[in-house]
């Protein structure tokens, strides 16, 4: 893959990502969040399949556990986390908690595969985390939210490792509709024990299920789960830096919230980041391979 289809990749997954914020909050309005989440991820899973069982399956106990473990940290944990911490924060201040994911997995990365990284790696990472917190103008306090939120947070970093570690031996097709399904499952068992599952269908709601099933849900993760297999995950998980960016300006678009001066300041610091971390030929040096793939010996 050449670098300029890969960048064009990782903008349009991040701008999916960012996007799905204002089409989500949209859906509030018919339906709990989730079971509109486990009505997406099984609604997406259940599309999928009719292309996943044409391809090759995962084989043994061991393997269908992997990938729903996957389903569980990147689709429940993450999307969970996300909504039950809205009791206590904003869903600006639960954004900010999410996306410190590519710090931790830099962090989890050093720590538990021996990666290396250097210190421009490290600089470009904080530039982009301070451009999110300018680009939301918030403060964040210690309270069940912000800890759920951070949760939500440690659930996509492990996610994150757990497909560049695993994914290569998945076929793409079916890691992304198993992991979805199996997350789409266990978010419909919470919507059961934790709330009054209904929908309500209009043509808004039809409208804004399909974008999160089509767009945000089977073309983000597809596109995702495969650059995490051919990039380093953390230069690759610098870029959801963009995603609440995104979801700023898309919010501006689709609900006319007002986009203040400092989303500008926020965006600078937040390409910034992005640069420091990938514009480098070697930003991250590999001292124990994360994959078996040989994409991977160097990033």
């Amino acid at each position: 893959m050449t670098p300029a289809r890969y960048f064009s990749l990782l903008i349009l997954t991040t701008l999916l990502m960012g996007i799905a914020f204002p089409v989500g909050k949209i859906g509030l309005d018919y339906a709990p969040p989730f079971f509109l989440m486990g009505i997406r991820y099984v609604l997406a899973g259940g599309l999928m399949i009719l292309f996943a069982r044409r391809r090759p399956q995962p084989s043994g106990a061991k393997e269908w556990l992997q990938i729903a473990l996957i389903g569980v940290l990147q689709t429940t944990g993450v999307m969970g986390c996300v909504y039950t911490s809205m009791s206590w924060i904003t869903s600006a201040e639960s954004a900010i908690l999410t996306f410190v994911n590519p710090l931790l997995v830099i962090i989890l990365a050093t720590c538990l595969t021996g990666a290396a990284y250097r210190a421009r790696v490290w600089v470009g990472v904080a530039a982009g985390f301070a451009g999110v917190v300018v680009t939301f103008g918030s403060q964040l306090e210690l309270n069940p939210g912000a800890i759920i939120g951070f949760l939500g947070a440690v659930c996509f970093a492990a996610a994150t490792l757990l497909v560049k570690q695993w994914g290569p031996k998945f076929d793409q097709i079916a890691l992304t509709t198993y992991q979805m399904l199996a997350g789409g499952i266990a978010l419909l068992l919470l919507s059961a024990a934790a709330e009054r599952p209904r929908f309500e269908i209009t043509a808004t709601s039809v409208a804004v299920l399909l974008c999160l099933v089509l767009l945000c849900s089977i073309v983000q993760f597809t596109v995702w789960f495969r650059l995490l297999q051919l990039g380093d995950p953390g230069k690759t998980s610098s870029f959801l830096f963009l995603a609440p960016l995104f979801g700023v300006l898309s919010s501006w678009v689709l609900l006319g919230e007002p986009v203040k001066w400092y989303v500008a300041a926020g965006g600078a610091l937040i390409c910034a980041g992005v640069f420091l971390v990938n514009g480098q030929g070697r930003g991250a040096r590999r001292t124990a391979q994360l994959a078996a793939s040989p994409s991977d010996s160097e990033a």
